[in-house]
């Protein structure tokens, strides 16, 4: 009898979890108040990207703002402990050797000092012992490379600083032009 009690016991909790499962995933609430959720990094595959920076640190693409230099990869970002360029050396790129999934290219952005042979080959020379490829560029063009490999789903991490200066061109006036205008229009309602 015990046995057929406790058959009969598991039957009922099974049903009710049937009971309740069917009637959470049906939607029959549908007046206003709905209950909505907002997705922060709608491109979940894409993984994290560089909006913008400035001479304090980036912007991501999830909203986050990270100050100072950084260590970026696909999905996590990091503060990276270096004042400028010239205290890059293989202590400080050490972080990138000893990751796994090991990464394939390292995107280096020294901010907006001149990139020397030298100073390339110093870089290259270490992570060539890992067998990891390295690029050596200024901020600007280094954001743009770890966007694009990051895009093609690359195993891709980059070592970045901010720049000291921000280079202003004509598409930025032009566009802080059209929101002063914008800011003086009135619109008829």
């Amino acid at each position: 009898m015990n046995v057929l009690q406790g058959v009969g016991r598991i039957a009922q909790q099974t049903l009710r979890r049937n009971i309740c499962t069917s009637l959470a995933r049906r939607s029959t609430y549908e007046s206003d108040g709905k209950t909505s959720v907002t997705i922060l990094n709608k491109e979940a595959d894409a993984g994290l990207m560089i909006n913008s920076y400035s001479q304090f640190g980036f912007r991501l693409n999830n909203d986050m703002v990270v100050i100072g230099p950084m260590a970026i990869f696909s999905r996590t970002v990091l503060s990276w402990n270096v004042e400028s360029h010239e205290d890059i050396n293989d202590q400080t790129l050490s972080l990138f050797c000893a990751i796994e999934p090991k990464i394939d290219v390292l995107v280096v952005g020294i901010g907006d000092h001149t990139i020397t042979p030298a100073f390339s080959r110093k870089i290259i020379d270490f992570m060539k012992r890992y067998k990891i490829n390295v690029e050596v560029l200024g901020t600007e063009q280094a954001c743009s490379t770890f966007n694009f490999l990051n895009a093609e789903n690359r195993v891709v991490a980059a070592a970045l600083i901010p720049p000291m200066t921000m280079r202003v061109n004509e598409d930025d006036l032009m566009r802080k032009q059209i929101s002063i205008s914008r800011s003086f229009e009135v619109t008829d309602k």
